[in-house]
């Protein structure tokens, strides 16, 4: 495997990780042949950082990861997150908030990805869109959740704590536990969630934003679209996405990225952005975006 990690590294608590990783949630999607070909391009192109999750098609995309690369790379660090559970209805998740049901999908993860230890679990919370809100049972003291995180960290059965749709008030509250990455919905145009990055550079945890160009399931719209990174992207001659990326990358060093697709060509493009270079006109236009 190529010693060159895609973007340089970062620090996701005691690993050290591509800042271009790769999110699988597509991978339910295709079978696992094509899954492979997706899954083995990306470690050969230097990506030892893989976003997952049991309830992307009720552990498909974690069978996907265990037959493509399995027994896994000492360096490969593999992220999954909990808070839902796949169902059988049209919007095919539902939330899993209790502490019992956290632990039932760490232990979905560990089989169906043939791991004794998860590196890295992201708490998905569901007190915000995007996504569902809990009600009923499933609203759940965060401070519950992360102790039943902390138990199974002392039991060895995950080797760290990640949060993911949290407010900076709940990210503070946290700190104490030794979180070491923050998921949240970030983009160019999309800054809402600026406090939450600040936190994070403050306190040496990986930021790892979630819909950087967008999301049709979520009606989150894709900002490469925008005419500024349009005439950007052809100034430099790269494509609009990769200049979306590069300026995430470029906005601050604790930034890991994971985008997601189905198709290696789709995978090589997303791996571009590494070499894009913003100059100081583009990342001035860019800046002033949200």
């Amino acid at each position: 495997m190529t010693s060159q990690r895609p973007g340089g590294t970062v620090k996701l608590g005691q690993h050290e990780i591509a800042r271009i990783g790769y999110g699988a949630m597509q991978l339910e999607h295709v079978d696992t042949a094509a899954a492979g070909a997706v899954l083995r391009r990306a470690v050969e192109l230097g990506i030892n950082h893989l976003d997952t999750a049991s309830f992307y098609g009720h552990t498909t995309v974690n069978e996907h990861i265990r037959a493509a690369l399995h027994p896994y790379a000492d360096d490969l660090v593999i992220v999954s997150k909990v808070g839902a559970r796949r169902v059988d209805t049209p919007v095919r998740l539902a939330l899993a908030q209790r502490p019992e049901d956290l632990r039932e999908q760490v232990h979905l993860d560990l089989t169906s990805l043939g791991l004794e230890q998860v590196p890295v679990v992201n708490l998905r919370r569901a007190d915000q869109g995007p996504g569902l809100i809990a009600e009923g049972n499933q609203i759940v003291p965060l401070d519950d959740q992360l102790a039943e995180l902390i138990a199974l960290r002392n039991e060895g059965l995950i080797g760290a704590i990640g949060l993911s749709n949290v407010n900076a008030e709940q990210l503070e509250q946290a700190l104490p536990v030794g979180v070491v990455c923050v998921q949240n919905a970030y983009s160019v145009l999309d800054r809402s969630a600026e406090e939450l990055l600040a936190i994070c550079a403050a306190n040496d945890i990986a930021w790892v934003p979630y819909f950087p160009l967008g999301s049709a399931f979520d009606r989150i719209p894709s900002p490469t679209g925008h005419p500024v990174v349009q005439e950007i992207a052809a100034r430099l001659g790269a494509t609009p996405a990769a200049v979306c990326l590069a300026w995430i990358l470029a906005h601050d060093e604790h930034t890991a990225l994971i985008p997601g697709t189905r198709s290696v060509d789709h995978l090589e493009d997303n791996l571009r952005a590494a070499d894009v270079r913003l100059d100081a006109e583009a990342l001035a236009a860019l800046d002033h975006l949200s």
